[in-house]
This record gives C-alpha cells, sequence and structure tokens, in this order.
C-alpha cells in the first residue's frame, strides 16, 4: 500500500487571523509547498452521520473571490456527488444552482464598477 500525506501550514497574527496559508503534497513532483489564499475541508463522521469542517482564508482573500471559491466548492460537490453516486440529475441540479449563482456574482460586480 501508499501513503501520500497532504499538510496545510497556516500562519497566524496576533489576533488568530490567517495571514499567509500554505498547501503540499507528498505528490508534488518539487516538493515546494503552494500558496492559497483559502482551503474548505470537510471529513465525513460516519458514528455521528455529518460532517467536521474547516473553512479558513487569509486576509488577502477579497470578497468577490470568495464568493466564487465558494460557487466553485459548490460545483466541485456535485462533481464528487456524481462520481461517488452516478446521480447526474443531482449533478445537474446542483451545477444549476452554480451557475445562478455566478451570474448574481456578475451582476454584483458589473453594479460595483458603476
Amino acid at each position: 500500500m501508499r501513503n501520500s500525506n497532504i499538510e496545510l501550514t497556516v500562519s497566524l497574527d496576533s489576533n488568530n487571523i490567517p495571514e499567509t496559508i500554505d498547501w503540499s503534497a507528498t505528490d508534488f513532483a518539487d516538493g515546494k509547498p503552494q500558496p492559497t489564499k483559502a482551503f474548505a475541508l470537510s471529513i465525513w463522521d460516519a458514528d455521528h452521520k455529518s460532517i467536521m469542517k474547516i473553512d479558513l482564508w487569509n486576509k488577502e482573500m477579497e470578497v468577490a473571490e470568495m464568493k466564487m471559491f465558494a460557487i466553485q466548492c459548490i460545483g466541485g460537490l456535485g462533481d464528487t456527488l456524481f462520481s461517488a453516486t452516478g446521480d447526474e440529475d443531482m449533478q445537474r441540479e446542483i451545477h444549476q444552482l452554480c451557475d445562478k449563482l455566478a451570474a448574481i456574482l456578475k451582476k454584483q460586480q458589473e453594479e460595483a464598477r458603476q
């Protein structure tokens, strides 16, 4: 059996707010940590039939970026659901929601520019 590790390193300011977030994986070709502005980790707790989650973002993450990040996370979950279950109907509904949310975000960004 082969093991692979994913590591997250979060640097906090004096108020425990993330300043930098880096991640690395043993499968990275160059082995160097990569910076990111945000991550969302969900773990299934089989005993309680619920998720445990960690969502962090750094001070540099802009509001529009956070909204797009959330929309893409939701879309990714639709793909995960399809991959795991083959349920095309649920995947389509999730992607339609993402399309609607992306249109709302685009409209908000256009209004902010005016």
